[in-house]
């Protein structure tokens, strides 16, 4: 799921009660924040419903398909799922089935309740986005450490393979009578290559210095400011 402003969140509100629906809908909109509403009845959902939501609300619903939804919201990562409920005793039961559920009765007060529910679920449910893509960034960032602390210890051996490729080249390219005119344009060409990875590994080299001349330049700044605090202290 990608990150985004809770006004920019998408819930889904399932509902066969028309005037439920509308009353959550206007209710939110009286609001500072408010997000993307999709209404749906429960002619329509399918296991898949939730996958393209934050926020799944479940309403008053025909014929017992409350269970079948609620069940298939767990398999839902990534989205936060409330019910609504008018049958006070059976919240208990609703939470012991769906423990992933957040169950709001529907009793006087109830759709302030809801709305502040469903507010914070949005947020949590974006922190967690927020933690998941922070791992990920890690993750590639040490992935990238990794990669550039094997191409500086690789360094020197690629040099001396580029300059033994080079010397052979520049050596066959003084005799061309003794090779074929087709030969020595691939010779060239290898020369050529051999040039442009060297210059390759030779930017290299420069920002692999920058890199340590700005990390010995931020130790020294941190230095100065722990000592600037101490002293002050």
């Amino acid at each position: 799921m990608n990150g985004r402003p809770l006004n920019h969140a998408s819930v889904l509100i399932v509902s066969d009660d028309t005037e439920f629906a509308r009353t959550v809908v206007a209710r939110w909109q009286a609001e500072r924040h408010v997000p993307e509403i999709t209404l749906a009845t429960s002619d329509v959902w399918h296991a898949d419903s939730a996958l393209n939501y934050e926020l799944v609300i479940v309403g008053p619903v025909r014929d017992g398909k409350s269970s079948h939804i609620l069940s298939s919201l767990a398999a839902s990562r990534g989205t936060a799922a409330v019910c609504v409920t008018e049958d006070t005793r059976a919240v208990s039961t609703l939470r012991a089935e769906h423990p992933h559920l957040l169950v709001v009765t529907r009793q006087d007060g109830w759709i302030g309740n809801l709305i502040l529910i469903s507010s914070e679920a949005l947020r949590r449910v974006e922190a967690v986005s927020r933690g998941q893509r922070a791992e990920r960034w890690a993750f590639e960032s040490q992935s990238y450490a990794t990669l550039g602390r094997y191409m500086l210890e690789m360094r020197p051996s690629v040099n001396n393979a580029l300059t033994s490729v080079l010397g052979n080249a520049d050596l066959l390219l003084l005799e061309p009578a003794q090779i074929s005119p087709v030969c020595r344009d691939q010779i060239r060409t290898i020369h050529t290559m051999a040039l442009r990875l060297n210059e390759i590994m030779q930017r290299f080299s420069s920002l692999a210095a920058e890199m340590r001349a700005g990390e010995k330049e931020s130790q020294a700044e941190t230095e100065v400011a722990s000592h600037g605090f101490a002293s002050r202290s």
